[in-house]
């Protein structure tokens, strides 16, 4: 029986790598993404591999979701794997001088998407049962703080809670959830995160050996191929170069500044 895995933020980044490994295994592909052009580029592509499905749509956008999983053709309509990516961080600003706009963007994309897209398609996810999976897009920033991850840390750690939490109301339902935290990845997520600013992009990855997209995809893939009686439940990757954070210490003593 063919496996069917359902990608969100397919256009880029981890999962454009993810459709791409999965297609090279010969899993069928349900992929969304708000970049139609290049969505279809990519459904073209992989094609040629295996069955795709595209779903131009954006996550905020819960009748958009509900109406999209509600119109799969019968051949996408058994879900075996969620792969919940769609997912941004927008500015390094200290919390003072942010904009409430991006902090918005931020919730509504990594929480209320995230759960959209989930709770639309657990009951395909439980009618497949034993072996299948969820796995979210987390985030070291979800576990440990450092300047400017203010509202996107603040994202990633309702991921893990929201993870850890499912897994326990899908108990005995044979389906598997995983949060999955990467550290340190070059991507396009960077990218956007500095308004594309080029430079300041660089200078993020520059001799740091950085995670990269391919990783995540492997081990998505590995995640969602373990042993059906397996479940990983968190699962945390740094790039080697990359450490936590030393704790910030402030010596002006209070001094009016």
């Amino acid at each position: 029986m063919t496996s069917t895995v359902f990608i969100t933020g397919a256009t880029s980044g981890f999962g454009e790598a993810c459709a791409r490994r999965f297609a090279e295994a010969g899993w069928s592909l349900v992929l969304t993404g708000r970049r139609e052009e290049r969505l279809q580029a990519l459904s073209a592509e992989l094609s040629k591999q295996t069955k795709v499905h595209t779903l131009t749509l954006d996550v905020r956008d819960r009748a958009a979701v509900e109406q999209a999983v509600e119109g799969l053709p019968a051949e996408f309509a058994k879900i075996r794997g969620l792969i919940n990516n769609a997912g941004l961080a927008l500015g390094i600003d200290p919390a003072p001088k942010c904009d409430l706009d991006d902090w918005d963007t931020m919730i509504d994309t990594n929480v209320k998407g995230l759960v959209y897209t989930t709770r639309t398609l657990l009951s395909r996810l439980i009618a497949y049962g034993r072996g299948a999976s969820i796995v979210n897009l987390g985030s070291v920033a979800g576990n440990y703080p450092y300047p400017g991850g203010n509202v996107y840390g603040g994202t990633k750690a309702f991921v893990g809670q929201f993870s850890l939490n499912l897994r326990n109301d899908l108990i005995g339902t044979g389906v598997r959830v995983t949060n999955l935290e990467p550290g340190l990845c070059e991507s396009e997520f960077s990218l956007v995160r500095f308004g594309g600013d080029q430079a300041k992009y660089d200078a993020t990855y520059a001799g740091a050996e950085p995670i990269q997209p391919q990783d995540i995809a492997e081990t998505i893939f590995w995640i969602m191929n373990t042993p059906a009686h397996v479940n990983v439940n968190n699962l945390e990757l740094m790039p080697v170069s990359q450490t936590w954070a030393g704790f910030a210490i402030d010596r002006s003593r209070g001094e009016t500044k």
